[in-house]
């Protein structure tokens, strides 16, 4: 039983930072129906950012993501108004072609800069374990489960509460007649690009101090996991991230801890595959009947 709680809580941290990156895909999906996979690329450059502030200004942890959260948002909407803007009302093929050259852009980018090299994450915080019995919790698990909540808790608020918030909704439902309301739509979807970026930032400062190396590429595999959370959730729900990302963490752990850790990225693959099959909407979507 402690072994099992063990992989939970190591499942939990690890797909806490999914259900991070995932939330963006899901928000832009819902908006506008675009699979951002240059959102991964944005993760990166948060724990890049995150390394930069700590590194060269001597900040702390927490002034350090905030930054880098900022700063990743509105790299999200200077990409939006660059890249994806001008193609709002092209072929969805020719808007996915495009995010896929922004992914390849952000990373070259990237590579020649900083070189391809791994770095290791400054240390913020030292880490400290805490032991219940047979049981080890971390501090850098106990701050990415904490710090995701409080941002989940937020995107909750802003989505549900607030004047944008509900323009948000309309968007989703309906962009024609959200227009027609009076809502700005490009303010809206810019700032759902800029919600998304900031959330996938922190995941990237957070899942580099946790395992103290970064580089320009360890956005790739993590984004595609994302995507494949949102997807096994249920794209465009909030809720479906957060669910997706975490059974994705919690699943790929305990393959790893079976002993099957080569194996632990084709079963996630796999999972993709059978929830396509199965129930392509998700398991927290509904199948819906698009007329012809």
């Amino acid at each position: 039983m402690t072994g099992i709680l063990q992989q939970l809580i190591n499942g939990i941290s690890l797909g806490s930072i999914y259900a991070l990156i995932a939330l963006g895909y899901t928000m832009v999906y819902g908006i506008i129906k675009l699979i951002n996979f240059a959102h991964g690329d944005i993760y990166m450059i948060g724990a890049f950012l995150g390394y930069y502030f700590i590194n060269e200004y001597q900040l702390s942890f927490l002034p350090a993501l905030l930054l880098a959260m900022i700063i990743s948002a509105f790299l999200g909407v200077v990409i939006e108004f660059l890249a994806y803007r001008p193609l709002r009302n092209s072929a969805r093929i020719t808007v996915l072609i495009t995010a896929i050259g922004v992914s390849f852009l952000i990373e070259n980018v990237m590579i020649k800069l900083f070189t391809a090299n791994s770095r290791a994450f400054p240390q913020a915080i030292e880490q400290q374990k805490f032991t219940f019995g047979s049981l080890q919790v971390s501090n850098y698990q106990l701050i990415i489960i904490v710090t995701t909540l409080i941002l989940m808790t937020l995107l909750q608020f802003i989505v549900q509460k607030t004047k944008m918030g509900k323009a948000m909704r309309a968007v989703s439902v309906d962009t024609d007649a959200a227009m027609l309301m009076g809502i700005n739509v490009n303010l809206t979807i810019s700032f759902t690009f800029a919600i998304g970026s900031a959330l996938a930032a922190a995941g990237g400062v957070l899942i580099g101090l946790y395992y103290n190396s970064i580089d320009p590429m360890m956005g790739v595999v993590p984004g595609l996991k994302a995507f494949i959370a949102a997807v096994l959730g249920g794209i465009g729900l909030i809720p479906g991230a957060v669910v997706g990302g975490l059974f994705i963490g919690i699943m790929e752990t305990v393959v790893s801890a079976l002993g099957f850790s080569v194996f632990k990225d084709a079963f996630v693959y796999g999972i993709l595959i059978i929830i396509l099959l199965i129930k392509p909407s998700g398991l927290l979507g509904k199948n819906v009947k698009e007329k012809v």
